[in-house]
């Protein structure tokens, strides 16, 4: 019975050991000394695991952050003579003395003549791996209400990460080891960058790759050729009984799948049980994320004396990304995350639409501008790029736990296919990124309607259909849109005058981007205080196919709590101001005694006022 329970103690710890990373096989960075040679391992073609000669140069101490630490070496053999470190290699491993010592992460220079290399040491990799803090939402990427065109794009913006320079100053770096060894001088690290990151692109336009090029190669990616369709990638599965990866193979993340690809790839550091280690640097330093993991294929390798190249495409889904740090990216062998499900239909208002289906990852800072990526390029592929058009815009995204997203805008610009993808993305900017409770989005469906006219009609004139308007009574609004082509409209609106209205009052008659400069300026607007506020206030947001009237008087009122309190009694009024000092209270100098709008086909421009003085009702 001893003899059992002793069996079974000794089969758990090698359970236990078994899960663990073999920290014996590490090379310490103290052990690294200049002129130690070993091997690294990367894919340069297919799915071959090959390798090559690693001479060290020496340590970098203290790199652009406190303790942080590089490994200078120069790579010798396979192609590597020709192409120079590849873009492709981050996270290859390196092994010195049969041990790993870390990975293949950093360049130097540009035109070099020797492949020269930095290895982010593998104990900085896994310390970095296990972070578990929370992503912290971002301090700019909120939402000025009210909501304009320009604030749409200046989120958009916002929120899109930038990496840091690797060394700012020559100061940030210190060569250890013999000076002037291998012709490297203490000032090498300025020249020090993380290596480019092949961004996977397929099914995108000419256009739509500028457009995702600019968005994306400030953060250190570089555009690449890929295929859509992960069946149609020629990588074969695993060896039966073989691992689902091993250091230094090529490993892909997914960023969008479907009609649209759009992902990056690398090399794999280490595998310890279900854990998998890549890049040896950041991918976007976004701290915990969800991204799908997936196998990758090397079709080619791509010499330049800029930026040598792999071409490579990601492959099916083997698990999921859960760590993007400073020093490497992490994850766990799976059945891959869940994704977010978006649908975009364009139609010219004749015949069936075209439907386009793709998956986008989830991730606060990405999922927008994913969003705003495949829709921008489905329109940039099939619609005309040039010239005035109309893009009409209906449909939702839903939020987990709340009500949905609504869009339903039309728009007339010189590029509206740019600005209708930002207007969807700009809410799920400020929703995955607010401070009241973190959000999900379960789907995205879209229907886009695309014409070739400038569908928009002008305000013209604006009046009341009677010279002396009482309280208490309704009257019509008469106003007249001019088309594109001088076709002329008369609407006429019923507007009702409040009982207690009295003195002079204003009808403001507007076009969306009006109406929110006179919100901005007159109205304070509430800033939302919940997440309901917040979904509220998106789908009240105004829209360009709309005709907006607002009946303005001069009774004074209060926001309060994110809450609207338009003509308040004194006596209320006066309980609001004497807690003014709680930070929930805002006065209010106009009061708005009805508000109205009119659907209009096409979008609508321009704006009107008309001031009159009231009767009081009898």
């Amino acid at each position: 019975m001893r003899t059992r329970h002793v069996m079974a103690l000794v089969s758990l710890a090698c359970l236990v050991l078994a899960a663990l990373p073999a920290s014996t096989a590490y090379m310490p960075v103290e052990a690294i000394k200049p002129g130690m040679i070993g091997i690294g391992k990367t894919v340069f073609e297919g799915t071959r695991i090959d390798e090559f000669k690693v001479v060290v140069l020496g340590v970098l101490r203290n790199v652009a952050a406190p303790r942080r630490t590089l490994i200078l070496a120069r790579l010798e053999g396979a192609p590597l003579a020709t192409t120079g470190v590849l873009a492709g290699m981050s996270g290859s491993p390196v092994y010195l003395e049969g041990k790993l010592a870390g990975a293949i992460a950093y360049s130097l220079g540009s035109f070099s003549k020797e492949p020269i290399a930095g290895i982010t040491p593998i104990a900085e990799i896994l310390a970095a791996a296990e972070a578990r803090t929370g992503r912290l939402v971002a301090p700019n990427a909120g939402w000025i209400l009210p909501v304009t065109r320009d604030e749409v794009l200046a989120v958009l913006r916002r929120a899109l990460p930038r990496l840091q320079p690797f060394a700012a100053r020559e100061d940030d770096v210190r060569l250890l080891g013999p000076a002037g060894s291998a012709g490297v001088d203490p000032g090498v690290g300025v020249e020090l960058r993380p290596i480019d990151t092949p961004l996977v692109l397929a099914g995108f336009s000419d256009e739509g790759r500028r457009e995702i090029a600019e968005m994306f190669r400030p953060g250190g990616f570089l555009p690449t050729a890929g295929v859509a369709d992960p069946a149609a990638t020629t990588a074969p599965p695993p060896a039966a009984g073989a691992p689902a990866l091993q250091p230094g193979d090529s490993v892909g993340v997914d960023l969008i799948t479907g009609d649209l690809a759009l992902g990056a790839t690398g090399t794999v550091t280490e595998v310890a049980g279900t854990r998998v280690y890549a890049l040896g640097h950041s991918l976007y330093n976004l701290g915990p994320t969800r991204f799908p993991m997936t196998r990758a294929y090397v079709h080619a390798l791509l010499p330049s004396l800029l930026t040598s190249t792999k071409i490579a495409t990601t492959g099916e889904i083997i698990g999921t990304f859960r760590q993007d740090r400073a020093t490497g990216i992490a994850g766990t062998l799976d059945e891959g995350p869940s994704t977010i499900p978006l649908t975009i239909a364009v139609g010219r208002g004749t015949g069936a639409p075209q439907t386009f289906r793709m998956s986008l990852a989830r991730d606060e800072a990405l999922t927008p501008l994913l969003a705003y990526t495949a829709l921008a390029n489905v329109l940039l592929s099939y619609e005309r790029s040039q010239g005035t058009a109309t893009v009409a815009l209906k449909g939702s995204a839903a939020v987990r736990g709340h009500g949905p997203v609504v869009y339903d805008d039309v728009f007339i610009e010189e590029t509206p296919a740019l600005v209708a993808s930002a207007a969807v993305a700009a809410p799920l900017v400020a929703l995955m990124n607010n401070e009241f409770e973190s959000l999900d989005i379960d789907a995205i469906d879209l229907q886009v309607t695309v014409s070739e006219q400038q569908r928009r009609a002008n305000i013209e004139r604006a009046w009341l259909d009677t010279d002396r308007p009482k309280a208490g009574q309704t009257v019509g609004l008469k106003v007249t849109l001019r088309g594109y082509r001088g076709d002329e409209e008369t609407r006429t609106l019923p507007i009702e005058i409040p009982a207690r209205a009295t003195g002079t009052l204003t009808l403001l008659v507007a076009d969306a981007s009006r109406l929110s400069q006179w919100e901005q300026r007159e109205a304070r607007p509430p800033q939302p205080s919940t997440v309901e506020q917040m979904l509220r206030t998106i789908n009240r947001a105004r829209r360009g196919n709309r005709l907006y009237v607002r009946l303005i008087g001069s009774a004074p009122g209060a926001v309060v709590k994110g809450e609207q309190f338009p003509a308040l009694p004194p006596s209320i009024l006066a309980v609001y101001e004497a807690d003014r000092n709680s930070g929930s209270f805002s006065p209010l100098r106009y009061a708005v005694l009805g508000e109205w709008e009119v659907a209009t086909a096409g979008a609508v421009a321009g704006s009107r006022q008309l001031t009159f003085s009231v009767d009081p009702e009898r």
